[in-house]
């Protein structure tokens, strides 16, 4: 059976072979998105891989949403971020993932209220890179207390 790319990164994750990956949340792994429309932009890939948020049960699901805030806590924290946009769609890859979004103030007017992914062409977003993003991963480890 071919993996999606959610499964893939999971796997690459728990292999330590994946090096946009901040650290270990309880519920899954917490990666930097492959663009950066915007600094800052992170993935939450749960761990063990359902399908949507609805798949997990009881404690999973709340620990789940629980480390999607922490999350959010430490960018508005690191990135001096106005909010944090969370976006769990799950469509093209039907493999539980949050997109969590820092927004700044700063933001042109024609994009500051859109997702990211409607406000930006991540085409011609920065792409992660292991020297520009290390300083920003670090800081998140520190601030969630977590290793890769």
């Amino acid at each position: 059976m071919t993996k999606n790319v959610i499964q893939q990164r999971v796997e690459w994750a728990r292999e330590g072979k994946f090096p946009q990956v901040i650290g270990r949340m309880p519920s899954g792994w917490l990666i930097v998105a492959d663009t950066q429309p915007v600094q800052g932009y992170c993935q939450l890939l749960s761990d063990p891989i359902v399908p949507s948020l609805n798949d997990l049960q009881g404690q999973e699901r709340m620990q789940y949403l629980a480390d999607c805030v922490t999350v959010g806590d430490a960018l508005l924290k690191a990135t001096g971020a106005a909010r944090i946009n969370y976006e769990t769609w799950c469509n093209q890859e039907p493999s539980l993932h949050t997109h969590i979004v820092p927004r700044y103030l700063t933001e042109a007017d024609s994009v500051k209220t859109k997702p990211v992914c409607v406000g930006y062409a991540g085409i011609s977003a920065r792409p992660f890179d292991v020297e520009q993003d290390t300083a920003f991963m670090e800081e998140m480890r520190k601030l969630l207390n977590i290793q890769p």
